[in-house]
């Protein structure tokens, strides 16, 4: 079995057995970005030196008797995370040129686990987008059709892992950018709880949004780094200090007697019938494990798409104030003033959707609008939150899809941002109400993955995992790769 064939879990056990050394693992990753790279656009940095290190490092360790589940096992980074010494560029002209000082809590936890760093992935710029057509570096392409978009925001790190040019790989979720990637390119995708991961080094798009999370091939290679990278971090004043449950050691649990609801406004109009289709069927898987399954409605739930492009904007236009051209990152040339320096600085450094969203934001934080539109927003986040809250005394976990529709083709939606914003429609709920959430996938259209996804209560994300595995227990679409990469 070739060593790109392996999940997460997989190759770290064989690297402890003495089946193969972590090295002879990086080299072959290493080959296949080599080989690959340049149809997908998935790496923005390639990091072949520092990953030999890497490995040769965990290499000693499991020779010397120490080492975990992931040592030696590679990885890549979402270019939003920062890290030492490397390039961090966020996918935008802004920051192609700063290198970190600092490795983020997400990197370092994960380098102390004794991963294997591959490179930096491509994004859309400043975790902007949903189709990865907004980086500063161009599009990246899906693996199962590279005329198709992988999705976004954390596409390159999707691409890359469906590819498997690295076997596993960070993401952060905003409104569902490691979420919608997963189902995109089929992949499993968690975001955490808010506050369960911590955002120091992680470049802030909207502060009461983000969260770092995990793309990997199955629930078991997800709870295996979400362990990792999960747990209070004094430097994150967000960050939750509460205990961290073993994920992988959970992931067993039946879901038997499990009450699984519904959401009613998931299925209506704009649905994919054939995507519909298949989420409906995953549902049946969970019914013959003795599931109930129960329908029930989050009538605020539709109001999630515009409350978000009204918080989430705001958010944006503060955070990327400091980009300015004056202590990092890109400078215009020969500016006359300090308002020509500024001016030109992010006029040149920033993209059109990065633009847009400041405007955006800058308005409805503006004296006579904010009442009108962030106000009233962050009310309707308050019901939407309400909502859920209402739905977890009557179920255990939510089910619906993902996305509405499988991947579609690069430029179909760039010059439409409200059909793109769209694209998130099932995914933003979570985002709003802090919840951990989890994209499975579960079929395929067209020969296109579609994606299942399942919502917890607030620190359930072992409940999440769980019900995951149980689904990947008993059908073998988490296993599939596209055609052309196996």
């Amino acid at each position: 079995m070739s060593l790109h064939l392996k999940s997460a879990a997989e190759l770290g056990r064989g690297i402890r057995a003495g089946e193969y050394s972590s090295e002879e693992v990086a080299r072959h990753f290493l080959d296949r970005i080599d080989q690959g790279n340049d149809r997908l656009n998935a790496f923005v940095t390639v990091t072949a030196e520092r990953a030999l290190e890497d490995a040769r490092r965990a290499d000693a360790a499991i020779k010397a008797g120490e080492g975990g589940a992931l040592t030696g096992v590679p990885l890549a980074h979402k270019d939003i995370f920062c890290t030492s010494k490397i390039l961090t560029t966020c996918g935008s002209k802004m920051l192609s040129n700063f290198v970190s000082p600092y490795d983020a809590t997400v990197v370092e936890r994960l380098a102390a686990a004794g991963t294997v760093l591959l490179g930096k992935t491509n994004m859309d710029e400043f975790a902007m987008g949903s189709s990865n057509e907004t980086s500063f570096y161009g599009p990246v392409r899906n693996p199962w059709d590279e005329n198709r978009v992988p999705g976004g925001s954390s596409g390159g790190s999707a691409a890359a892992v469906a590819a498997r040019l690295a076997p596993v790989a960070t993401g952060t979720d905003t409104g569902g950018s490691i979420r919608q990637p997963a189902a995109l390119t089929g992949l499993t995708g968690v975001k955490p709880t808010y506050g369960r991961v911590s955002r120091y080094g992680m470049i802030a798009f909207a502060s009461s949004l983000d969260q770092g999370g995990v793309l990997a091939q199955s629930a078991e290679d997800a709870a295996l780094l979400l362990e990792a990278i999960a747990g209070f971090d004094p430097r994150d004043s967000t960050s939750v200090d509460a205990p961290v449950p073993a994920y992988a050691t959970q992931l067993d649990r039946p879901v038997k007697g499990l009450k699984v609801g519904i959401i009613r406004e998931f299925f209506g109009e704009g649905l994919d019938p054939a995507t519909g289709d298949a989420v409906q069927a995953a549902l049946e898987v969970y019914r013959s494990l003795g599931a109930e399954l129960v329908e029930l409605s989050l009538p605020a739930l539709p109001l999630s798409v515009p409350t978000y492009y009204v918080v989430a904007p705001a958010e944006c236009s503060s955070n990327l104030s400091r980009f300015d051209g004056v202590r990092f990152g890109y400078r215009c040339e020969d500016p006359k003033d300090l308002l020509d320096l500024y001016t030109r600085s992010r006029g040149e450094g920033f993209g059109a959707e990065v633009k847009r969203r400041i405007m955006t934001g800058t308005y409805v934080l503006s004296a006579g609008y904010y009442d009108a539109y962030y106000l009233k927003a962050q009310k309707v986040r308050n019901l939407i939150n309400a909502d859920f809250k209402r739905a977890f005394t009557e179920v255990d976990v939510l089910l619906g899809p993902t996305c509405p529709t499988p991947a579609f083709g690069i430029g179909a939606k760039v010059d439409d941002p409200i059909t793109m914003y769209l694209n998130d429609i099932y995914t933003i709920g979570a985002n709003l109400a802090g919840l951990p959430a989890l994209s499975a996938p579960c079929g395929l259209v067209d020969g296109l993955p579609v994606g299942l996804q399942v919502i917890g209560p607030h620190f359930a994300e072992s409940r999440v995992l769980a019900v995951a595995h149980a689904y990947q227990r008993e059908t073998d679409w988490h296993r599939r790769i596209p055609p052309a990469w196996a």
